[in-house]
């Protein structure tokens, strides 16, 4: 490998720390329900675009930063993105090639199946049932994801050079 090539390794965790401190940012009470799945969306990014750097263990270790940054159930989030880092990389090959209105709905229920299982978890851990506003960061998700996704892209092809 030669000396000026860069992989990527650092973009690829500093875009994961940015999405976890985007996260936990402050928002308006009025716009805190809408807050879109920064994380989750990063995390479906990257396996997406680098499968061979990004799987199953960094999202283990993602969602253990995530549970540790909202102070949830240790492990919540970790299973959660552990499934959906699994799925994304067995359908990787099909969603990228899928238009960006597939591929948003494509992540969308990706979303969807990571918030039931959370709300699952939380379940069985006593946590009374929430209101139809819990579902809004998948639908706020779903809408940005063209522009998250042409940003990222954008990024990536700047920095990461192969």
């Amino acid at each position: 490998m030669a000396l000026r090539e860069h992989t990527g390794g650092g973009l690829i965790f500093a875009s994961f720390i940015a999405a976890l401190l985007l996260t936990i940012v402050v928002l308006p009470d009025w716009l805190r329900p809408a807050r879109p799945e920064l994380v989750t969306m990063m995390l479906i990014y990257w396996c997406l675009m680098v499968p061979e750097r990004v799987g199953v263990g960094t999202s283990w270790l993602v969602g253990i930063m995530m549970d540790v940054a909202q102070g949830a159930l240790l492990g919540q989030h970790a299973l959660a993105f552990a499934l959906i880092a699994w799925i994304t990389l067995k359908l990787h090959q099909r969603m990228r090639v899928f238009p960006i209105w597939q591929q948003a709905l494509s992540v969308f229920l990706l979303l969807v199946l990571s918030e039931m299982l959370i709300l699952w978890i939380k379940g069985i851990a006593g946590h009374p049932p929430q209101g139809w506003s819990y579902w809004l960061p998948s639908i706020t998700s779903l809408l940005l994801w063209p522009w998250f996704f042409s940003f990222m892209r954008t990024v990536r092809r700047y920095f990461v050079h192969s």
